[in-house]
């Protein structure tokens, strides 16, 4: 499909009011190659259009084509959307700042997961500014709400690039000593969404260490490294290679749904992180990131029955999601960086979804 064919979602399908707030459906146009459609319900992208290597479009991210789909929560309720204020795990939804104890409501097998009930994927985000391949956004968190400390105020910008790099900038100040761990959670298919399993695509990840989950997805023990475990992307490996073997790790998370630690130079600086090449179409997507680690999941609790935009199921390892981040739990674990933000401080937090082809 060239570009001129592709048929865009009617931004009339995300037209609504969400208590008392106007959401909306935005395009964007990087003026190079690719095209994204972002709704501020959740500050989800909805849709996004790259080329392969022979100049055709697909959309290769997973979503819906109506607003109603997305609140009515069908299937998978994070397609494309940003988590917060803490994405991943906090164990027993429990954790301590300065000798409090704080209690977020859990809901993933006794944890809190990304930010608990009410996360940041069912807030309507505030649309500050919008430019031909930018959305700025803000949300105010308040004090308390799903039992986190302080009123963080976030400010969100989507923009792409002429590199063809969907860019995503994070900014967050609280008033209260806090935590804060944002993060984008795309589901991605770079055949396109809907058109089969990804485990015939290469990952790279450049990494040589992983956080070990136990098996309600908790990081337990020290860090481990990658060498002689299935666990190793530090070379590129086809996504199924290895994820069906006999190993307790791949059975905690059903497959793939663990953080990988970044090998970095310097603490906070932007660096590769991963590399999904799919041979069929020639996309290559690339992640950089400034945050210590990224989270591969590979789609392994998809319910086979969520249909999307384009008319076909999700199935289960037909997408892949990388979530640049924190560890999960930091906050319970000390000797991890920490997700600690006082007043004084400014959250950051930068990722690139880079396409190209080859």
């Amino acid at each position: 499909m060239k570009k001129d064919k592709i048929k865009l979602i009617d931004p009339k399908s995300f037209a609504t009011t969400i208590e008392g707030k106007t959401v909306s459906l935005y395009t964007l146009d990087s003026g190079k190659g690719i095209i994204m459609q972002v709704t501020n319900y959740g500050g989800r992208v909805v849709a996004l259009w790259v080329p392969d290597k022979n100049g055709d479009y697909e959309d290769v991210v997973l979503g819906y084509d109506t607003i109603e789909k997305y609140i009515n929560n069908p299937g998978e309720r994070y397609l494309g959307a940003t988590i917060g204020r803490y994405a991943n795990r906090i164990k027993n939804g429990q954790f301590e700042i300065d000798d409090k104890k704080y209690h977020i409501p859990v809901n993933n097998n006794g944890n809190a997961l990304h930010g608990g009930p009410k996360g940041f994927d069912i807030v309507v985000w505030n649309v500050d500014k919008v430019t031909d391949n930018s959305i700025q956004l803000s949300y105010t968190s308040p004090d308390g709400e799903e039992g986190f400390p302080g009123n963080l105020n976030i400010r969100m910008t989507y923009s792409l690039t002429p590199d063809n790099e969907f860019k995503i900038e994070y900014e967050a100040k609280t008033d209260k000593p806090t935590i804060v761990n944002l993060s984008h959670h795309s589901y991605f298919n770079l055949k396109g969404e809907g058109s089969g399993s990804v485990l015939d695509n290469y990952l790279t990840l450049k990494a040589s260490k992983y956080v070990p989950i136990n098996e309600v997805s908790i990081p337990f023990g020290q860090l481990e490294k990658v060498k002689s475990t299935p666990f190793d992307f530090t070379e590129p490996h086809l996504i199924g290679e290895r994820i069906d073997q006999d190993n307790e790790q791949l059975k905690n998370g059903a497959g793939y749904d663990h953080c990988w630690v970044i090998d970095k130079n310097k603490e906070g600086e932007l660096s590769q992180a991963a590399i999904v090449y799919e041979p069929k179409s020639g996309r290559v997507m690339e992640v950089y990131t400034d945050q210590p680690g990224i989270q591969f999941y590979s789609s392994n609790w998809f319910d086979n029955k969520t249909t999307g935009k384009s008319g076909k199921p999700y199935k289960v390892r037909e997408s892949f999601a990388l979530e640049t981040q924190k560890f999960p739990d930091s906050p319970n674990n000390p000797e991890f960086p920490s997700a600690k933000l006082l007043p004084n401080e400014t959250y950051k937090h930068i990722c690139v979804y880079k396409f190209s082809t080859k």
